[in-house]
């Protein structure tokens, strides 16, 4: 089995100190194969904020999975953001915006989104989806196939905005590589569902799996969380969220939800 941290939308310049200590404490106690961080670090891309955000990373595990969100690409200075986007996030996060991660279990990949013409949507060029195709394509069966990036490939029932652009040709070439788990952020808003019911691509269902704010004062009417995967090799899995309780002044499970892999996909099983 492999446990899997996904933290999103830490938004360091706008965080809830008081949630720092007790999230390293949770993170801690349950001592995560890999973390995955899927983006908006910082609040406004500046300097110091990616500095807070690399001294908070550094007191995490490793190994780690990140992407950059739309604003850790600055927003107000044009020069910075049409010829240097990602220039902090570079220096003090990492120079890889295509990060992997394999073992004999799991092989999870980032995709960057973020885009300086774009100054909330996100999207995947063809280049990227290239890549994926090759790093996913050559795994072995038995491998737990899971992708990472900042802009979701399905929205919470409800929910009005978009999708990453590209999504469809994306969502068709990583069924023919058999990807498993899709790990997003971005809406702030915790979600599992499944790709079957927008993308009706044969023999193919993964689990989306969206994390609201780890740490961010913009909770957007959701308390703050993560998620926890727990990764079978009977292609069986488990997502927890575990949310704040200020009164336990701790984070703890709130949703637990259970998935099976079946001839049509990955499926939630009801208990």
């Amino acid at each position: 089995m492999r446990t899997i941290i996904h933290l999103s939308d830490l938004h360091f310049g706008k965080v809830d100190q008081s949630l720092i200590v007790p999230l390293l404490e949770a993170v801690e106690r349950i001592n995560p194969d890999l973390v995955a961080v899927s983006g908006d670090l910082t609040q406004r891309a500046k300097a110091g904020q990616f500095k807070a955000a690399r001294d908070f990373l550094n007191q995490l595990p490793s190994p780690q999975i990140i992407v950059p969100g739309n604003h850790d690409i600055p927003l107000y200075n044009v020069f910075k953001r049409f010829f240097t986007p990602l220039k902090h996030y570079h220096r003090h996060i990492t120079d890889d915006l295509q990060p992997f991660y394999q073992d004999e279990e799991i092989a999870v990949l980032g995709l960057n989104t973020a885009r300086s013409l774009a100054f909330k949507e996100g999207r995947i060029n063809r280049e990227q989806t290239e890549q994926a195709r090759q790093r996913l394509c050559l795994l072995t069966e038995g491998v737990t196939k899971i992708v990472v990036t900042h802009h979701p490939f399905e929205l919470p029932a409800g929910h009005e905005g978009e999708l990453v652009g590209r999504s469809k040709m994306v969502m068709e070439v990583l069924a023919d590589c058999g990807a498993d788990v899709l790990l997003s952020g971005h809406l702030h808003i915790s979600n599992t569902a499944s790709t079957a019911a927008r993308y009706k691509i044969a023999g193919h269902a993964a689990i989306v799996v969206q994390a609201g704010t780890a740490t961010s004062t913009r909770g957007r009417g959701e308390t703050n969380s993560f998620n926890v995967l727990r990764v079978e090799q009977s292609k069986s899995l488990t997502v927890e969220r575990l949310s704040w309780q200020p009164e336990l002044n701790a984070f703890t499970v709130s949703v637990q939800e259970h998935f099976r892999q079946s001839a049509k996909g990955w499926m939630l099983v009801r208990k």
